[in-house]
């Protein structure tokens, strides 16, 4: 059953030889220097261009940069690297890539303001808390790389798994959040970059394996090929472990919110014209904006509506239309 799965998606007839995707895809093989000078040029370039993205919330920019950035080369090299059972240097290439990165990032970072607010950015809110959803995606997308590298016929749509995949884009992210010493959006930036690597470096191990590009060495490695599969599963659970648990607690955080909304509509119900237009959590705290023409209800009335619906202990803030920002304290304080 499997080897016929295989045979249709990856049919012999179009399937690239060994030596081939061992060119493309280890900068250490062939002609290194250029290859190498190509990498560090672009990714440079696609770094640059991406903080210009981050910084200006330009989604059409963080697009071109994710099309040109070459990480994912020698992340799939990691991949080839593992199956093949040898060492290809692709490791540390990547690791310094991250950290060229990074520090472009905070370089960049300074053009901002100091009292900025990152999460009001979208392309930087987008990348600091993520899920579940985007290890599954980020492994379906891997699945595509791997495949459109080991087909002749498919290659055409590597430059949308650039895209899907999101690498210089969080590490940017978490560069800008370091340059403005905001610990936790950068944790988060760099969660997701690491789930995105481990996607594809086992996509691309369990693609690679399966075409028989390992065999031999598997057969001279023994045990410590399958130690590789169990080294990379490792490391899976842990990326997945706090993927699932933050998307838990965003889960239960967009409870919370709608709860919160559902209590500030009720709480407005007999002024005229009064409205809840949104609700948001930002730093533990829930903000309330609501647009009145009068003057607004006792706050303390809101408190004791969230009371039972939401944990107590979470501060509430009003933000009116008219430029007034309430305090209204903790809920069951």
């Amino acid at each position: 059953m499997i080897s016929k799965v295989r045979a249709r998606v990856l049919p012999a007839s179009q399937r690239r030889p060994l030596h081939e995707l061992t060119q493309d895809l280890i900068l250490s093989s062939g002609d290194t220097t250029s290859k190498r000078s190509a990498f560090w040029t672009m990714l440079t370039l696609a770094s640059i261009i991406a903080a210009g993205g981050v910084l200006t919330d330009s989604t059409a920019t963080v697009i071109g940069a994710m099309i040109i950035a070459p990480l994912s080369t020698p992340i799939m090299g990691i991949a080839l690297g593992s199956v093949q059972r040898r060492r290809t240097g692709s490791a540390m290439v990547v690791l310094l890539a991250c950290l060229l990165v990074i520090v472009i990032g905070m370089v960049m970072s300074v053009a901002l303001p100091k009292n900025y607010d990152l999460l009001s950015n979208s392309q930087i809110s987008s990348r600091t808390s993520p899920g579940l959803m985007d290890l599954i995606a980020a492994l379906a997308t891997g699945l595509a790389g791997a495949v459109a590298l080991a087909r002749r016929d498919v290659a055409a749509v590597l430059p949308g798994v650039a895209i899907a995949i999101s690498l210089v884009p969080p590490l940017v992210v978490a560069g800008v959040c370091l340059g403005k010493l905001s610990g936790w959006p950068a944790l988060g930036a760099l969660a997701l970059f690491v789930s995105n690597l481990f996607a594809l470096v086992f996509a691309g191990m369990v693609v690679f394996a399966s075409l028989g590009y390992g065999t031999e060495a598997d057969r001279t490695a023994g045990r410590p090929a399958r130690s590789a599969y169990a080294a990379m599963a490792l490391l899976f659970v842990v990326v997945l472990v706090p993927l699932t648990a933050n998307t838990v607690a965003t889960l239960l955080l967009n409870a919370w919110t709608g709860r919160t909304k559902e209590a500030a509509e009720q709480w407005l119900a007999d002024e005229p014209d009064a409205s809840v237009t949104s609700v948001d959590a930002n730093s533990r705290t829930m903000y309330v904006h609501v647009r009145t023409p009068g003057e607004l209800p006792p706050v303390q009335s809101l408190l004791d509506r969230l009371e039972g619906r939401i944990p107590d202990g979470i501060p509430v803030v009003v933000d009116a239309s008219r430029g007034w920002r309430i305090d209204a304290g903790k809920v069951g304080g």
